[in-house]
């Protein structure tokens, strides 16, 4: 977008304007003491008490990362980015900008998420203002309030276009989500989204990122077993793959040494026992067959 922002170019010293304004009191107080009877000596004085007054306001302090917006009634003059101490006409009025690295904390706030999910988010942000005129001119709040107001409601465009997990039955399995934002996706989106509504008032966005992530507490307990029952089936999918494994090289090593001879029956009586030991929850209690195989 277009700036009108411009650099203010300081032409005099602080430390010079001090001088001046001391002289002229300087004259100003002579005049008093030694020519009270002469009104050409009055005049003289009053003139330069008058100036000196005059030059006070125009003194200005400008720290690094600070600038100073300069109007001059109501009309944008230029902004002080040089570092120290200066002096401007005095008419102007100076508004203060810091251009530091400001931190924001957006308190978790509810949402839905994609599928519809009610989820608490907060996020983080890193901001500066890059252009001083936008930040003075083009918002009608602070700064402050308007970079708030700004991020929760990106926050809550953001947190609408993922789901929480994929562990939901509307989303798919690869695609991203707010908890498994492993490619920085949803930081990046959230960033991009920032930065467009951000630019309107000159502020750079540098940062942002989600730093809290839960479900609302309608849903957490509900959620909490559901993620539950979740890591049970996959805990189970991997034991019956290991039981199956370790059944297949049972077979494998009774065929290859020669062990004993088992029909297809007995084998699938064996499989049955194995995966029965195998798969269970508690420790299995065997029965000794003190017969034949086939008793």
């Amino acid at each position: 977008m277009e700036t009108h922002e411009k650099s203010y170019k300081v032409k005099v010293s602080g430390f010079v304007a001090i001088l001046i304004q001391i002289v002229l009191v300087a004259v100003a107080v002579l005049s008093f003491i030694t020519g009270p009877e002469v009104e050409s000596h009055v005049n003289v004085g009053v003139i330069a008490l008058v100036i000196a007054c005059i030059i006070f306001p125009g003194y200005g302090v400008n720290e690094p990362n600070v600038s100073h917006v300069m109007t001059f009634f109501g009309k944008y003059t230029g902004t002080v980015f040089s570092n120290g101490f200066y002096w401007v006409n005095p008419f102007y009025i100076q508004k203060k900008v810091m251009l530091r690295i400001h931190n924001l904390d957006v308190e978790p706030i509810k949402v839905n998420d994609k599928v519809g999910n009610p989820v608490m988010i907060g996020a983080v942000l890193v901001w500066r203002v890059k252009d001083t005129y936008k930040a003075i001119f083009d918002i009608n709040k602070n700064i402050e309030e308007f970079v708030k107001v700004q991020s929760d409601a990106a926050l809550r465009q953001v947190a609408g276009m993922y789901a929480y997990d994929s562990n939901s039955s509307k989303t798919d399995d690869d695609s991203v989500t707010l908890r498994s934002d492993n490619n920085g996706e949803v930081a990046q989106r959230l960033e991009n989204e920032l930065s467009s509504r951000l630019s309107l008032a000159g502020i750079e966005v540098v940062e942002a990122r989600i730093n809290y992530l839960a479900y609302a507490q309608e849903i957490a307990s509900v959620m909490l077993r559901r993620q539950q029952a979740e890591a049970i089936i996959a805990a189970r999918e991997r034991i019956v793959e290991g039981a199956v494994s370790m059944v297949h090289l049972a077979l494998e090593k009774l065929q290859k040494d020669n062990v004993v001879e088992l029909d297809e029956e007995r084998k699938a009586t064996m499989v049955s026992n194995l995966l029965v030991v195998l798969c269970a929850d508690e420790s299995a209690r065997p029965v000794v067959n003190t017969g034949t195989l086939y008793q």
